[in-house]
């Protein structure tokens, strides 16, 4: 506790400088006076080639981009700054709410995908989170990376024991293949919390007194990831300015995790596997070997097999690394998870924003349950952090909660609703609609009538009139 308001106090008495990227001028003033007053130099672009004409000449400690912008989208100025300017912390601010495009900004590179209309407390809390955030990653490039793209364990972490049978099931794999010297493929949806059972097996490992250091594959390029990798000697190619460790030589004696490792390129492959087979590297410009011992896990988002049979990911790589397989089922496909991670990120927020919000309603909880979660655990944990910051009272408000989970929709519900309107069909009949459209919402009836276009009672009528188990 003392360490981290040491770290508020740091943070807040140096200026950070913020770019603030919106073509809607009143938006960049009331946003601007704002972060004025809490003692951030703020500058304002109002499209992306004044915003990347800005950059090339300032540095930013925190970009604030909207998504739609008159020239080109956030995600291309996200690209562009994560290519560039790495240690920047960017967080995209929406009016369409859409967590399949949260996830894929997360994956590039940004800190936060904030949906309109922005709260200015909400949008004051990740600054300081990301903030935090750099100073701990800027500490990390001190010992040895260049690109902050390195994750390394340097305290204990909470790891939630869930109840599900799934869940059991993941503990059990862990306690098995932990004291092992096994690799291990962990396969799951983005956000199922793949990075936490990697770091459990290696607290639970022999090697749990070495390093834990975990690299994003997805963030790396091709040009980038020998480098990242191996490391490589001063004046080995333009840029390298010093000499550099690679992540093989900072894990050596420990656990390397690659995450998403599915987004390597077929070169880079090459390269990784023969370092795995020889237990050696070499740096980039360098004629000398280095031997390491590494335990390797290795995470993805797709089936790897899959990618296997594509033609896309080297067989020969696989089969080293899949000595071990666990997979994590989505979060809608163990649902009785839900009250344990709602509960646990509660009492989190609470503690990270000093507050007293000490229980979820029911009629509250009823909202999480009928959800979806296609973000699972890390979408679970915004909603509740945001919830927090948001609710006045002791609980957690219903006007606290974004709209999706409000009305208990998804994305994709607009286009099943759009051609299983109920009223609207004419080709086919009403008992295939019902089924069709029951199996989608995992037989959730309330569900099911809103995107039928009836009410909840004709649609009981007619699974009793056509004889459809919905249990």
């Amino acid at each position: 506790m003392v360490y981290l308001l040491t770290t508020l106090i740091t943070l807040e008495s140096v200026m950070a400088r913020i770019l603030i990227v919106d073509d809607d001028v009143n938006f960049c003033i009331i946003l601007k006076s704002y972060l004025g007053k809490k003692g951030f130099e703020t500058d304002e672009a109002f499209s992306y080639h004044e915003a990347i004409g800005l950059i090339k000449v300032k540095s930013y400690d925190v970009i604030l981009t909207d998504f739609r912008l008159p020239d080109k989208t956030g995600m291309e100025l996200l690209t562009d700054i994560s290519d560039n300017n790495p240690q920047s912390v960017v967080i995209i601010m929406t009016a369409y709410a859409d967590i399949r495009l949260a996830v894929k900004a997360i994956k590039l590179g940004a800190f936060e995908f904030v949906t309109k209309p922005v709260n200015p407390d909400e949008i004051y809390m990740y600054i300081k989170n990301g903030l935090q955030k750099q100073d701990v990653e800027n500490k990390v490039v001190e010992q040895g990376s260049q690109t902050g793209r390195i994750r390394m364990q340097s305290q204990p972490f909470e790891y939630v024991y869930a109840s599900s049978r799934e869940s059991k099931s993941i503990h059990n794999y862990i306690d098995l293949v932990a004291p092992t010297e096994m690799s291990v493929i962990i396969e799951g949806e983005s956000g199922t919390g793949k990075e936490y059972i990697a770091r459990k097996i290696h607290e639970q490992s022999k090697r749990k007194s070495q390093s834990f250091v975990a690299i994003d594959c997805g963030a790396l390029s091709k040009e980038l990831a020998g480098s990242e990798f191996f490391g490589h000697i001063k004046g080995s190619f333009t840029g390298a300015v010093n000499d550099k460790t690679g992540q093989f030589e900072a894990a050596n004696g420990g656990t390397l995790f690659l995450d998403e490792i599915g987004n390597l390129s077929y070169e880079v492959q090459v390269k990784l596997l023969r370092a795995i087979q020889e237990r050696k590297i070499r740096k980039i410009g360098s004629n000398k070997d280095i031997n390491v011992d590494v335990r390797l896990i290795t995470a993805t988002n797709e089936n790897l097999l899959h990618a296997v049979k594509k033609g896309t990911f080297r067989e020969d790589l696989f089969h080293r690394l899949n000595e071990f397989a666990i997979v994590v089922p989505p979060l809608r496909e163990r649902k009785e998870d839900i009250k344990v991670f709602t509960g646990f990120f509660l009492e989190k927020a609470n503690e990270e924003l000093h507050k007293k919000v000490e229980f979820i309603p029911e009629n509250i909880m009823e909202y999480f349950l009928n959800y979806s979660w296609p973000g699972n655990i890390r979408e679970v944990k915004n909603v509740i952090r945001r919830a927090v910051l948001l609710s006045d009272g002791n609980s957690i408000e219903k006007g606290s909660l974004p709209n999706e989970i409000i009305n208990g929709f998804d994305q994709d519900d607009f286009v099943i609703a759009d051609q299983n309107d109920l009223k609207g069909q004419t080709g086919k009949t009403e008992k295939e609609i019902i089924i069709s459209m029951l199996q989608k919402t995992r037989y959730n009836k309330s569900k099911a009538a809103r995107l039928l276009n009836i009410d909840r009672k004709t649609l009981y009528n007619k699974i009793k009139l056509y004889g459809i188990i919905a249990d």
